[in-house]
């Protein structure tokens, strides 16, 4: 078994260690990626339960802008990859965030993971206009689309929800043909998606369930595919398990705070992974 790559997920906050601090903190440390979730509000309303049970945390209504985020802490580092965790695709113009993907992926040097999916807030993604009984076919066509964008000199797209013809639009990414699109999400359909337009699969940690859906991923593709576990708990059977299923990425959340807790929590997570990558 070959040792775990290790990534650190945080919400950046106006309150907590800013994305360039978190960035060099991270890289320092030894791990190799580094992922910040998106939230561009949460309505008043409250309707949607939050999936974590209880409250919504403090940090959910006070992130920074995503790519905001990924280019501080780009601009901070030099090796970190820097990714989204997940990216809202079903809020967000596609021609402006495709130019933002490949915007900080030339700047970082090829530094970008482009996690992407639909979220669990329906009122949030209604205050953009997005119904969320059709968010799964509009985040395929809208991924579809910034491919298109990203790949060709002159590109179109005609969908159901997504059209344009015939756009140019610089630069395009430095990874070719463009940054891994890795597909969040647990639910029901999500490896139909991983296989339709992704190249990987990013599920939150979940005690049951993952590993057999991860295998019958693969066994399902046609081609590679890169599996990425979101939120593993510092626990080295747990982190072991996942290694030996083939999992590349064990990605942690580190509290949103100061240097002191987040610091703490590094350690407690990089004790369990030396442990089992035998360091």
């Amino acid at each position: 078994m070959r040792g775990v790559d290790t990534g650190i997920a945080f919400f950046a906050t106006h309150d907590a260690l800013d994305p360039g601090s978190i960035a060099r903190l991270v890289e320092q440390r030894g791990h190799e990626s580094l992922f910040f979730p998106e939230h561009t509000h949460i309505p008043a309303s409250r309707q949607s339960p939050y999936p974590g049970g209880g409250e919504l945390p403090h940090k959910y209504v006070h992130t920074y802008d995503l790519f905001v985020a990924a280019t501080a802490a780009a601009v901070a580092t030099s090796r970190l990859r820097i990714g989204s965790g997940i990216c809202l695709v079903i809020q967000r113009d596609p021609i402006t965030t495709a130019k933002e993907v490949a915007s900080v992926d030339t700047l970082s040097g090829g530094r970008f993971e482009f996690g992407v999916g639909a979220g669990w807030n329906r009122e949030e993604m209604a205050d953009h206009g997005t119904d969320p009984r059709t968010r799964m076919a509009l985040l395929r066509e809208r991924v579809e689309a910034m491919k298109a964008i990203w790949t060709r000199e002159e590109a179109s797209y005609a969908g159901e929800y997504v059209n344009f013809d015939r756009i140019w639009s610089w630069p395009k990414p430095a990874q070719r043909p463009h940054p891994p699109v890795l597909v969040g999400g647990n639910g029901p359909t999500v490896l139909d998606r991983v296989l339709g337009f992704g190249d990987g699969w990013m599920p939150n940690y979940a005690p049951e369930g993952i590993l057999e859906r991860a295998t019958e991923l693969r066994d399902r593709a046609e081609r590679p595919m890169e599996l990425t576990v979101m939120g593993i708990p510092p626990k080295p059977e747990v982190i072991e398990a996942y290694a030996k299923a083939g999992f590349r990425r064990a990605v942690y959340w580190a509290p949103s705070g100061q240097a002191g807790p987040v610091e703490r929590a590094l350690d407690k997570f990089e004790s369990a992974v030396a442990e089992v990558n035998g360091y």
